[in-house]
C-alpha cells in the first residue's frame, strides 16, 4: 500500500469525520462504550459489534492530535466513551493537544494518579505545562516524582508568568563546545541516537552554559567535518528572556522565520529553547481568544457544555447588552411625538443604526488587528481617526444617498430622504470615530481591546443612530 493511502491528510480528516459520526448519530455505541446499554438501545447484536470495532479501529490508527481535535467536537457523554478507547501511553500527548474545555470533561473521571501516570509520556516542559493548566492541582506530587535537579527546575519555570516565553520553552536542548570539529559534532549526534522534535540548530555553549553561538545542521552537513565549529556557527543568533511576552516573541519566529531559538537568563545562560510548535500554540490560543471577546464570549464556552455553564459564561455581557439596550429604547421614547406625526420613521430607525453598527464593527477589527501587530504608535492616533473618518464620509455620502433617493421614491418626501441621507452620513461618522477610540481606550488602560469592543460600538451606534435620526426629523419634519 502507497504511503498516500496509508497516511495522508485526507484519509485522516475522514476516519476522524467517520469517527465523530459513528459516536454522535448511535447512542448504542457511546452506552455501550460506557457500560450503559439499555435494552431499548439494543439492536442487531453483530452490526453493533462491527460498529464498535470500527470506532475501536480508528482510535487505534489516529494519531493523539487528530483524536484531540475528535474529542473538541463531541459532546460531554461521547467524549468519555471515546477516552476510555485511548491506549494509556498516548493519554498524556491526547491532553496536551486538548483544549481546557475538554480536559475539564475528561479528568472527572481520573484519580489524581491516573493523571499523573498519563503525563509520564511527556517531557519535563510538557508536564509543567498541563499540570498547571488542569483544573486539579497536582504540582506537588509531580514534583515529589521528579530527580531533585529536574525539581529545581521546575519550581523556577512555574513562577514565570503564564503568557511568558520561560512558562512556553522546552527544556530539550543539544549543546556543543566551539572548539570541536564538524566531525565530532556529527559522531556525537549518532551516539545520542535522536533529537528534540524541532531541531534546526544545536546551540553553542561555554562549559558554564554560556550561549556563544548556535550552528544550524545544514552548516554541519554542508562543511568540511574538519572545521571548527567557532568558524562557521553564527555568533548572534536571536535569544529571548524567560519573561518576554509569548505573543510578541510568535510575532519574531513570523517576521524572522524561526523554527527553533535560544532562551537566555539575565546573565546570558542558556536555559532552554522556544520552538515552533509552542508559538503555533500561542497564535491559535491568542486568535480564539480574540475572536471570542470581540463577541463578548468567555474563553471557557465550549459549543458542548452545559446549558447552565454556557449560562454563567454568557450573563455579563447579555447583562450590559440589555442596560444599553434600554438606554437606547429611552432614545426613542424621547421622540414618541415625532414618531406618532412620521409613522415611518419607526421602518427606517433599524437601517441607520445597523449601517453604524457594521461601520464601527469593521474599524474595531482592523485597529484591533493592528494593535496586535504593533502596528499602531501614538503619533498616528489622529491620522486613523481623520482616516477612518475620511472613508465613513464616502460611505454615508454614496450609501446614504442611494438610501435617501429610495426613501424619497417610497414616501414621496424628498425632505425625508434628506433627513434619511444625513442621519446616515452622521451616524458612520460617529461609528468609525469610536471604532478607533474604543479599542484605543483600553489599550491605554491595560485591556484587552478584543473584550466586548464589538457589543460596545453597537450600543454606541444604535443609541446615537435613534438619536441622530430622530433629532434631525424633529428638527427638519415638524
Amino acid at each position: 500500500m502507497s504511503v498516500l493511502k496509508k497516511n495522508s491528510a485526507r484519509q485522516r480528516d475522514q476516519e476522524r469525520a467517520r469517527l465523530i459520526w459513528l459516536l454522535t448519530t448511535d447512542k448504542a455505541v457511546t452506552s455501550s462504550l460506557l457500560g450503559k446499554l439499555t435494552l431499548a438501545e439494543q439492536y442487531d447484536v453483530g452490526t453493533l459489534a462491527d460498529d464498535i470495532a470500527e470506532v475501536g479501529a480508528l482510535v487505534a490508527h489516529l494519531p493523539p492530535p487528530d483524536l484531540a481535535d475528535t474529542l473538541e467536537a463531541l459532546p460531554s457523554e461521547e467524549r468519555h466513551a471515546l477516552w476510555r478507547l485511548v491506549q494509556d501511553h498516548e493519554r498524556g500527548q491526547v491532553l496536551l493537544e486538548a483544549s481546557e474545555n475538554v480536559w475539564d470533561d475528561l479528568i472527572d473521571e481520573m484519580s489524581d494518579r491516573d493523571i499523573l501516570d498519563a503525563l509520564q509520556t511527556l517531557d519535563i516542559d510538557e508536564q509543567i505545562y498541563l499540570v498547571q493548566h488542569l483544573p486539579r492541582n497536582l504540582t506537588g506530587r509531580l514534583l515529589a516524582s521528579l530527580p531533585a535537579d529536574e525539581r529545581a527546575r521546575v519550581r523556577q519555570v512555574m513562577h514565570y508568568e503564564k503568557n511568558s516565553v520561560g512558562a512556553i520553552m522546552e527544556f530539550g536542548v543539544i549543546t556543543v563546545r566551539p572548539d570541536v570539529t564538524l566531525g565530532t559534532v556529527q559522531r556525537y549526534l549518532r551516539r545520542l541516537g535522536r533529537m528534540p522534535d524541532n531541531t534546526d540548530k544545536l546551540f553553542v555553549t561555554s562549559r558554564d552554559k554560556t550561549l556563544l553561538g548556535e550552528l544550524e545542521l545544514k552548516t554541519i552537513l554542508l562543511n568540511s567535518t574538519q572545521r571548527k565549529v567557532s568558524e562557521v556557527m553564527e555568533n548572534e543568533p536571536m535569544v529571548f528572556s524567560p519573561e518576554d511576552d509569548a505573543e510578541k516573541a510568535a510575532r519574531t519566529f513570523e517576521r524572522d522565520d524561526l523554527v527553533s531559538a535560544a532562551v537566555v537568563d539575565s546573565v546570558g545562560k542558556l536555559m532552554g529553547r522556544l520552538t515552533i510548535d509552542e508559538i503555533v500554540d500561542v497564535v491559535y490560543e491568542e486568535t480564539d481568544n480574540d475572536l471570542r471577546a470581540l463577541g463578548g464570549i468567555s474563553a471557557e464556552d465550549d459549543v458542548h457544555a452545559s446549558v447552565g455553564k454556557a449560562v454563567k459564561t454568557r450573563w455579563a455581557w447579555l447583562a450590559i447588552n440589555l442596560c444599553t439596550a434600554f438606554i437606547a429604547s429611552r432614545v426613542i421614547d424621547g421622540f414618541e411625538h415625532t414618531i406618532s406625526q412620521l409613522v415611518a420613521l419607526a421602518s427606517l430607525m433599524p437601517i441607520v443604526a445597523g449601517i453604524g453598527g457594521n461601520t464601527g464593527n469593521q474599524t474595531i477589527t482592523m485597529i484591533v488587528r493592528a494593535l496586535a501587530l504593533e502596528n499602531i504608535q501614538p503619533g498616528n492616533f489622529a491620522f486613523l481617526i481623520f482616516r477612518e473618518m475620511g472613508v465613513a464620509l464616502i460611505n454615508g455620502l454614496v450609501w446614504g444617498g442611494i438610501m435617501g433617493g429610495i426613501t424619497w421614491w417610497l414616501y414621496d418626501d424628498m425632505a425625508l430622504g434628506g433627513v434619511m441621507m444625513l442621519a446616515m452620513v452622521l451616524n458612520l461618522l460617529v461609528a468609525s470615530m469610536m471604532g478607533v477610540i474604543i479599542p484605543l481606550v483600553m489599550t491605554k488602560l491595560g485591556r484587552d481591546p478584543a473584550v466586548g469592543s464589538s457589543v460596545m460600538i453597537t450600543a454606541i451606534t444604535d443609541t446615537g443612530g435613534f438619536f441622530i435620526f430622530l433629532g434631525l426629523a424633529t428638527i427638519f419634519l415638524l
